[in-house]
Formats: C-alpha cells, structure tokens, sequence
C-alpha cells in the first residue's frame, strides 16, 4: 500500500515537472530574445555600414568582390584559422593545442571554433570519441565517487549527537566553498591575466566550459597577439577534467534536492510494509548526498 501512494505520488508530480520544465525552457528563450536581438541587429547594421564604407574608400573593388572576400574569411575562420595576424601564427595543431582538442572531443565541450578539415581527421575524430566519451565517464564517474566518499564521511561526522547545526553548516560551506574557490573563482583570474579578459569574461568561460555547454565565443591560446607558454592549454585540459567532476557532483546534487522538493522522491519508510520488501531497501547501496543542515 506504501508503494502505491509513493507510485501515485510520482504521477501526481510528474506533469507538473513537465510544466516547470517546459515554462522553464520558455522564460529562458523570451529572456534572451529581449536581451540579445536588439543587440544583434545592430551589430549587423553596424557590420553592412562598415563594409559600405569601406567600399567608397576603395572604389577600385566592387561589392562582389567584397562579398567574395567575407566568404574566404569566413571559411578560415570555420576551419579554424585565425584572420588575424599573419602566416607567423601558431598552428592549431601543435601537442599542445591537439592535446586541449582531444580534451574537448572526449568531454563532449565542443567549442566549434575548431574541427578536423581532413576526411581522415573526420573520421579518426568519430571512432576517437565513440570509445574516448565512455572513457571519459568512466574516469569522472571514479572521479565522482572519490569525491562522494569524501561527501559521506563528512555527512556521517555532522550527524554525529552533540554537533551543534551552525558546525555542520559551516562544514558543508567549507567544502562546497573549497571547490567553488578552486574551479570557479581562482581560475577566472588566471584567465583574466593570461588572456587579457575582464574578470567576469573569465567566469563565464570557466563556467559555460565546465558545464559542457561550450560555446566557443571564448576559448584559451586562441589570440594571435599573446605568447603562451607551451603548455599552457594542456594544463588548462586537465583543469577542466578535474573540474567537470566538481561541478557534475554539484548539478546532481541540485537535481536531488530539487526532486525532494518535488516530493518525487520522497519516502519515508511504513511500519505496515512486509519485512521482505523492508530488506531489500536494507540491502540496496546507500546513495551519497549530501547533508543540508535545515
């Protein structure tokens, strides 16, 4: 009977997970319409008067000829050359840029501002991430439960009796406070530095890269105008592997939270359930949480 009012409860909220995550996807679209078409329109008129100008400066060149210019630009920029700067500029497949490139491939970022132009290149790239993004789960699924070990012991210590509600929230601040420092806060200031970002271009980076959801308006050692050091991009490789598993343990965690919110999983054991079902709960692995001191 406990199991039928926990089914049914699961339906009852499940239409309205539906709807929030629909409304959701909504706000966010009318939110960006509103924040992001005035500004596009004038950059494009801003862009078709530049190219106006730059026709009456240069009337030895007609518009097709600007046209056909544009399209060449725009072509090495899709295959990931730079229109900046000269011949001199460092290749895109350098060890150390190939090194970040299979980084992104394998943890699913795909920035876009770089692909393989080959047919051979395009074809190693598919086999390479059809047994590179099991590979890369994997490494950050061990990732993920060190770290829930980590949560577990620390969840196991607050709820020791006698441990007064301001030290264990401090304790969970603590380590969600570490790993926000170390992935989120630190690194943005190292970008600012190196790539001449303001701080905020930095944060947005750090986090649009380790959320997966690379866009690729800003990536690491693309400026033709900056030295790099060497391995500049392949530290930042690894920081990103690293910091894909603290954040991917802070989204499930909000993904939890936020679904005991919507009562989808909530249960609270019956006493009137049969003693062989009770075991089988009993025999089940603990789930790694963590606590939130109320």
């Amino acid at each position: 009977m406990a199991l039928l009012t926990i089914h049914n409860r699961q339906i009852r909220w499940t239409p309205l997970l539906v709807l929030g995550y629909l409304f959701y996807l909504l706000l966010g679209a009318m939110v960006f319409q509103l924040l992001e078409k005035q500004a596009e329109t004038h950059f494009r008129d801003q862009f078709q008067m530049e190219k106006l100008k730059f026709l009456q400066n240069y009337t030895c060149l007609d518009r097709q000829a600007l046209e056909q210019f544009v399209q060449v630009l725009m072509e090495a920029w899709e295959k990931g050359v730079n229109p900046e700067g000269n011949s001199t500029n460092p290749s895109n497949w350098d060890f150390s840029n190939s090194f970040f490139f299979a980084g992104t491939v394998v943890t699913t970022i795909g920035y876009g501002n770089l692909s393989p132009s080959t047919v051979a290149g395009q074809i190693f790239c598919v086999f390479y991430a059809l047994f590179g993004v099991p590979l890369n789960l994997a490494f950050l699924n061990q990732l993920g439960k060190g770290l829930n070990a980590h949560l577990i012991t620390l969840e196991r210590w607050v709820q020791k009796p006698g441990r007064a509600q301001v030290v264990q929230t401090l304790t969970v601040a603590i380590f969600l406070g570490t790993g926000t420092l170390l992935f989120l806060v630190f690194p943005p200031l190292v970008f600012s530095y190196v790539e001449g970002w303001s701080y905020g271009e930095g944060f947005y980076f750090t986090f649009i890269t380790l959320s997966t959801i690379g866009f690729g308006d800003y990536v690491v050692g693309t400026n033709p105008n900056k030295h790099y050091i060497p391995v500049y991009r392949s530290l930042t490789a690894i920081w990103i592997v690293f910091g894909l598993a603290w954040l991917a343990l802070v989204f499930n965690v909000g993904a939890d939270l936020m679904e005991k919110f919507l009562q989808l999983k909530w249960y609270k054991p019956d006493l009137s359930l049969a003693e062989g079902t009770a075991t089988k709960l009993e025999d089940e692995p603990e789930q790694p949480r963590i606590h939130i001191p109320s």
